[in-house]
């Protein structure tokens, strides 16, 4: 148990000492900004057209309250967070083959399925911190814009919506561990990734977004308008694939080949 305590902990300092985990905090608090943006200039059309940011002519459709800034946020993250929750997985994962630090690890003095459960557990404290963060940041923005509409069962509903949708998220990371250890690097699991969010596009649009694992947290979140709808199939079909690629990428440490 110490032994992977002290592995865990090797991780998270690797990663807090990079840039590219703090790049990814300041890049995903453009969300709550550019939403507190989008309420700004729907709560103020007159002073945004002042101002320049609005045509005289412009509409915007949607209304400046906390409903709507709420699940503008959880689309966001369920959308964005594929790609962002993706890079901090592909870059935990990768970097070792990219700095060719693998052959380093596997000769240290312990069972070596312990550093992809290390890398699991450090991969999911930094997106669980990240979604934290963009959430609570959502509550600073909203709050400074003075958005209507606030009352306890409001932000109770949208603070579930928005946990639920970014663990929905975080976990679906799991196969982009896989493609970065199997493709040794950073390359394949961010085609992965983008892959994936133009499939989930293609398929919600048909109408079978609820089978297609990537699309389901961005139905939850409402981007469709149908409500915050999780069937029990969703579900399923989000801890299956996220079991896979978890039971994949550490039989992969497990049995495969490390050389060169």
């Amino acid at each position: 148990m110490n032994q992977m305590l002290n592995i865990i902990a090797t991780e998270f300092f690797k990663s807090r000492k990079s840039k590219v985990i703090w790049i990814t905090f300041i890049a995903f608090t453009l969300l709550p900004i550019m939403g507190g943006f989008f309420m700004f200039v729907l709560k103020n059309p007159a002073v945004a057209e002042k101002w320049g940011l609005l045509g005289a002519k412009a509409q915007l459709a949607g209304s400046a309250d906390w409903p709507s800034y709420f699940g503008l946020l959880a689309q966001g993250i369920a959308i964005g967070g594929l790609l962002v929750f993706g890079f901090i997985t592909s870059w935990i994962f990768g970097r070792e083959y990219t700095d060719r630090t693998v052959k380093d690890l596997l000769a240290l003095p312990f069972p070596r399925i312990y550093i992809p459960i290390a890398k699991f557990i450090t991969t999911f404290i930094w997106s669980l911190l990240l979604a934290v963060w963009v959430i609570g940041v959502g509550f600073f923005v909203g709050g400074i814009i003075g958005l209507p509409q606030w009352s306890s069962t409001v932000w109770e509903h949208g603070l579930f919506v928005l946990v639920v949708t970014s663990v929905l998220t975080i976990i679906l990371s799991t196969p982009v561990a896989l493609f970065a250890c199997y493709g040794r690097g950073y390359l394949a699991p961010i085609g992965f990734v983008i892959m994936t969010m133009i499939l989930s596009q293609i398929v919600a649009t048909v109408g079978y977004g609820s089978y297609f694992p990537w699309a389901i947290p961005a139905l939850f979140s409402n981007v469709s308008g149908e409500g915050n709808l999780l069937k029990a199939t969703s579900v399923i079909i989000i801890f299956v694939t996220s079991l896979i690629g978890l039971i994949s990428t550490l039989s992969y440490w497990r049995f495969a080949d490390h050389n060169g």
